[in-house]
């Protein structure tokens, strides 16, 4: 039965917003009488929000332009889980929905499980539902709700799928958190500097402009770097924008992006820590769609499309095909060097003991965890590295400017 979601009035005159489930608009209409309602709008719930989007052109024009995800990742992590325990306790997929639909307090997030919910009780496939809404629902998430109602266990499935999503955000913010300080004093850092040699550098030189003497070596480079900023800045400022802009769209042909990915992978330290970040989630992917019942072909296909780098990507479609041609999982991992052997070894290890989804989920915590360990590192010797070269930037401005004045009081004596 078809969801709309409708503004009425009461007797009071008050408005009255929600969610209903009706044959038709002029039914739901109907039903909104009944309830002594008088109905203002009504347009179909079709997720997020769509229907009261075509309530105006100008409200859709927005909507299209400006509206974000429903659920954030972790809004979709609790959702999962709380779909997981409601199903795992023995409520109806569709009772479960409607739960969830009561204790929404976003008005787009009610709308989008009211339209699930709508299409399960019309009896389709929760994964084809949530099919429907592929910007909410990735096709992995889909797959896997889809291999939990074909198992008849979507319990564990979901619970399997929230620890999933739950990990991949730890791991991301973990990561974020170890980077936000390095990338803080950086910036301030440059924002020191510009300011010191564009505008006090200048003025305090200009003290000695006067003076017929040749002033030191570090003062007249500090001051041609001063006037090449101020000159020059923003032209500057304008060309790294420009280069941005063209790598930015110079990344979307898939031969530059794949070449650019393999050379960002041989870099010295975030190459390491992008390889195994990659590796960790191609893994745990993989482990979570194969414990689910998904035929290990297709969940390679899904777990290679969550790898961000493209040349890891291919690496594991290449994997794919060997797969396919009926070699081991094992064996065609190991002949992709830019996947980490730890990977290879367990898969080996969980083709010889029948227990692959488990080994290649030992693999991705491993992995993950080596990520984390490494990741933290870099942030402790970047913190004090950062510190020190800013400082002796700031010494060096300070001594430019000071070297003149020493040279005058020596002359004074």
């Amino acid at each position: 039965m078809p969801a709309y979601s409708f503004e009425a009035l009461d007797a009071e005159g008050l408005t009255r917003k929600g969610v209903m489930e009706a044959d038709s608009a002029r039914s739901a209409r109907s039903l909104l009488r009944a309830q002594l309602l008088v109905p203002l709008l009504v347009a179909p719930v079709s997720g997020g929000g769509d229907g009261a989007a075509k309530s105006g052109s100008g409200s859709g024009l927005r909507t299209v332009l400006f509206s974000s995800r429903i659920f954030s990742s972790t809004q979709l992590a609790i959702l999962t889980r709380q779909l997981a325990g409601l199903v795992s306790a023995g409520l109806t997929l569709e009772r479960a929905l409607t739960a969830l639909g009561d204790e929404a307090q976003d008005e787009r997030q009610r709308n989008l499980v009211a339209a699930l919910r709508s299409e399960v009780n019309g009896g389709a496939p929760f994964a084809k539902a949530l099919a429907q809404h592929p910007r909410e629902f990735s096709d992995i998430y889909c797959a896997v709700i889809g291999a939990g109602e074909h198992s008849g266990n979507l319990g564990l499935v979901l619970e399997r799928l929230a620890d999933d999503l739950e990990e991949r955000q730890a791991l991301q913010s973990k990561l974020v958190g170890a980077a936000l300080y390095p990338a803080i004093v950086t910036l301030v850092a440059i924002a020191i500097v510009i300011f010191l040699v564009s505008y006090v550098v200048p003025q305090v030189a200009s003290v000695f402009a006067s003076s017929k003497r040749a002033l030191p070596f570090l003062t007249v480079a500090m001051l041609a770097i001063s006037s090449f900023v101020r000159g020059f800045g923003w032209y500057v400022l304008i060309a790294l924008a420009a280069a941005a802009t063209g790598l930015r769209y110079a990344l979307r042909v898939e031969t530059f992006r794949e070449r650019f990915d393999a050379a960002w992978l041989n870099l010295p330290l975030v190459g390491r820590l992008a390889r195994g970040y990659n590796a960790a989630r191609f893994a745990g992917t993989l482990a979570m769609l194969a414990a689910a019942g998904v035929p290990i072909l297709k969940a390679l296909q899904a777990a290679a499309q969550t790898l961000n780098n493209r040349a890891m990507r291919a690496d594991a479609l290449d994997a794919l095909v060997l797969v396919r041609e009926g070699a081991p999982l094992a064996s065609a991992m190991a002949q992709k060097k830019r996947f980490p052997g730890i990977l290879a070894m367990f898969a080996r290890l969980g083709e010889q003991t029948g227990q692959l989804p488990t080994m290649l989920q030992r693999a991705a915590t491993q992995l993950s965890t080596e990520v984390q360990r490494r990741a933290m590192q870099l942030a402790t010797i970047l913190e004090p590295l950062l510190i020190v070269v800013m400082g002796l930037v700031v010494m060096l401005i300070v001594l430019a400017v000071l070297l003149p004045i020493i040279q005058l009081n020596q002359l004074v004596k």
